[in-house]
């Protein structure tokens, strides 16, 4: 079986034994999910660069009920330029965008991202597209569903500004894109987003 299933595995695994320690209330009930959960660790642990104990104390930080998370990027475009900012954690160029905080909505949080990581101010226009991370290509693996949510931006003020963050906020043409953070933004996602660019018309993409 290949790496690819093993991990689809793992994240089903993961999602059970999640679920069976947040409705069970029994104690033995308790003990064997968190024994899958182990067993899941285990898994990983041959399929990843981890140890079983440094991702079990991953996997326990997502506890409740298991649903996916909610990653937002915005594209920006100026003068046939996309607007990338270099992430300080890994050195990697990326789309500005994080994770979606409660009470925001998504494009809320896409225009609070933009501006904390570039400096500068953005209108929504459209949701280009909304895909599974672990579909994507993205690495590293993570145990868990995000979804990620590509919102078209309109400039409207501000100007570039580094944060802690972010070292460069910067517009690059279609053939001169950086190295990027793949844990966040993909070659292929760039160059659909351009082709969103050449044509308004194209729909939502999906999944």
């Amino acid at each position: 079986m290949n790496q690819f299933n093993w991990l689809t595995i793992a994240t089903e695994l993961k999602a059970l034994s999640q679920a069976g320690k947040h409705f069970n209330k029994d104690v033995y009930e308790k003990q064997r999910y968190e024994k899958l959960e182990w067993i899941t660790a285990r898994i990983l642990e041959r399929h990843t660069d981890l140890n079983a104990d440094t991702i079990k104390s991953m996997l326990q930080k997502d506890c409740g009920y298991p649903t996916p998370k909610s990653d937002c990027r915005g594209v920006i475009f100026k003068d046939e330029k996309i607007l990338l900012v270099k992430e300080v954690e890994d050195g990697g160029w990326t789309l500005p965008g994080g994770w979606c905080d409660v009470g925001s909505t998504p494009a809320e949080n896409v225009v609070r991202e933009v501006w904390e990581e570039s400096g500068y101010e953005v209108r929504v226009t459209k949701l280009l597209a909304v895909w599974d991370r672990n579909k994507q290509g993205h690495t590293p693996y993570y145990p868990f569903n995000i979804y990620k949510h590509f919102f078209l931006c309109e400039l409207t003020g501000g100007e570039p500004t580094i944060s802690h963050e972010t070292s460069e906020v910067a517009f690059f043409a279609e053939d001169a894109i950086p190295p990027l953070s793949l844990s966040r933004t993909l070659p292929q996602q760039i160059k659909r987003f351009y082709e969103h660019l050449r044509n308004s018309d194209m729909p939502t993409d999906f999944d």
